[in-house]
């Protein structure tokens, strides 16, 4: 078949951005190979969620609910609000699409802290909206002023990630309440609690509290971090009622597989066993972190499964001493590197790697 140069795809598609997934390790000599680039749970999933799991496959031959009943219900329980103020998609990932696609025309425009999660500016340049990124604080933490004057008549969603990705900063409870009251009511502010499982930070926004308390605020929590399911893609937003059905309208039919709903319902009723999980990791991140600063790094405390080193210029050259060690950490060029917390052998490689970076000055 000859190409055609007739067949011409929407314009908007050719400046989208890729959205960059962690790169795997890759052996060296006898070093075993270990993956902080993407931010998972190094874990295995608990037994009684893998039985779950080998259960479900057995019916994969039929359509999984598309409603998700069964997890809808699971999550109203925990979370004390109507199955109507829920909508559930393929990891957060895919409701931030289906999000932006219920809200914002042609046109319109989304605001977002930058840099913050990278799928922000590619779901609003697929919705034909305009992406408006505020750059971060010098700090990594969110410049709520300078997003609060952003805002136009234009504007029909902002993004607030906290903990951050990748600065792994929070927004506090009194920030976020100030900065609500300067927002317009018909702008729908979305908390992105992706990884507010590993907050240690008492003076943090409530993300649920915030919600009931506002007729224009909406979270975004997953099921792929501190739940570990980040193979199987289940996210949800919780959220006003009208909101919430419409952002359950722009799913993709059957989205969420039977197995994903299977093992995220498992999870919840295993919940205090997975957050013991959890627990280990933020007390190993606070080990990390002191190593490292014993060694000198100027770290900021981060309250997600990964740290943050802004490292500008250096970053590439800390990058490739990681990978010539077996280690993949997320570099973003002339910013700073992202390392998420592994396995103890890997956190203390990584430490022993500062060590050597920093002697070479």
């Amino acid at each position: 078949m000859s190409d055609s140069v007739t067949l011409r795809v929407r314009s908007i598609i050719e400046a989208l951005p890729t959205y960059k997934a962690g790169k795997k390790a890759e052996a060296v000599d006898a070093l075993a190979p270990y993956k902080l680039s993407s931010n998972e749970i190094a874990l295995q999933p608990l037994p009684s969620v893998l039985a779950v799991i080998e259960r479900a496959a057995a019916h994969i031959n039929r359509y999984p609910d598309p409603f998700a009943t069964e997890l809808m219900s699971a999550l109203a329980e925990k979370l004390k609000v109507a199955v109507d103020n829920i909508a559930v998609g393929t990891g957060s990932v895919g409701v931030c699409q289906q999000i932006v696609q219920a809200m914002v025309d042609a046109g319109g425009e989304v605001i977002f802290a930058w840099r913050s999660f990278e799928a922000y500016p590619i779901v609003a340049s697929i919705a034909g909206a305009t992406s408006v990124q505020i750059p971060l604080l010098e700090d990594g933490s969110h410049d709520l002023a300078g997003m609060a004057a952003a805002v136009t008549a234009k504007t029909k969603v902002i993004f607030l990630c906290t903990p951050n990705n990748p600065t792994g900063n929070v927004i506090s409870q009194s920030q976020f309440d100030s900065f609500i009251a300067q927002i317009p009511t018909e702008v729908l502010v979305v908390i992105d609690e992706a990884y507010v499982e590993f907050n240690r930070d008492e003076n943090a926004v409530d993300g649920l509290t915030s919600m009931l308390a506002h007729t224009n605020v909406g979270i975004l929590r997953t099921f792929s971090k501190a739940y570990g399911l980040a193979g199987l893609r289940v996210g949800y937003f919780v959220g006003p009622k009208h909101v919430a059905q419409a952002v359950a309208k722009t799913a993709v039919p059957f989205g969420v597989s039977s197995i994903a709903q299977a093992a995220a319902v498992e999870s919840l009723n295993s919940e205090s066993e997975l957050l013991a999980r959890v627990e280990a990791v933020t007390v190993q991140r606070a080990e990390c972190e002191g190593q490292l600063r014993a060694l000198g790094v100027a770290l900021n405390p981060s309250q997600a499964n990964f740290i943050w080193w802004p490292l500008g210029d250096r970053t590439d050259k800390f990058a490739q001493l990681c990978n010539d060690r077996a280690i993949a950490v997320r570099a973003f060029s002339g910013e700073g590197v992202r390392i998420s917390i592994g396995e103890s052998q890997a956190m203390q490689r990584i430490v022993d790697i500062v060590s050597e970076f920093m002697a070479q000055g």
